[in-house]
């Protein structure tokens, strides 16, 4: 999938806002060019809430370099999946990450990865990633969508 592929899908889910930071808007610089992706069915981009999916398309130096995104046409899909399906998907639990960390080549494309920097917190992330990703993002769309107040 594209990342055109990931938008287009994400904002035919109900209840989705998709903000991409660029020039013009509020966004530090650092992030342009990346997406997030909200559940947010007042179609506002929210001021307090976290994505459900964000699409990164560079390394954040200092902080979120493990992808090695600077490489030509790649970009990382984050999903926030939640503990069950982190441990689902990964076979251990979010909670356990930092003692695996070290065993994961982040910068494999196309496959379920612990997201290098958000695992703890049940993100998963995906660089290029194939039709896997629609199933993930509705999942993730699902768990948004419940808990939204």
């Amino acid at each position: 999938m594209t990342e055109k592929d990931i938008i287009d899908f994400v904002t035919g889910l109900p209840g989705v806002v998709v903000f991409t930071a660029g020039p013009g808007t509020e966004a530090p610089e650092v992030a342009w060019g990346d997406t997030f992706v909200y559940y947010a069915p007042d179609g506002k981009v929210p001021e307090r809430q976290q994505p459900f999916a964000t699409i990164v398309t560079k390394d954040y130096p200092g902080f979120d370099t493990a992808s090695d995104l600077n490489r030509p046409e790649v970009f990382r899909l984050n999903v926030a999946a939640g503990r069950a399906a982190f441990e689902r998907l990964l076979g251990y639990p979010p909670a356990a990450h930092a003692e695996r960390h070290a065993g994961f080549d982040y910068t494999v494309t196309d496959r379920v990865l612990p997201h290098p920097v958000y695992a703890v917190q049940g993100w998963i992330s995906i660089l290029n990633p194939g039709e896997q990703a629609r199933s993930l993002l509705a999942d993730a769309h699902t768990r948004a969508a419940a808990r939204h107040r």
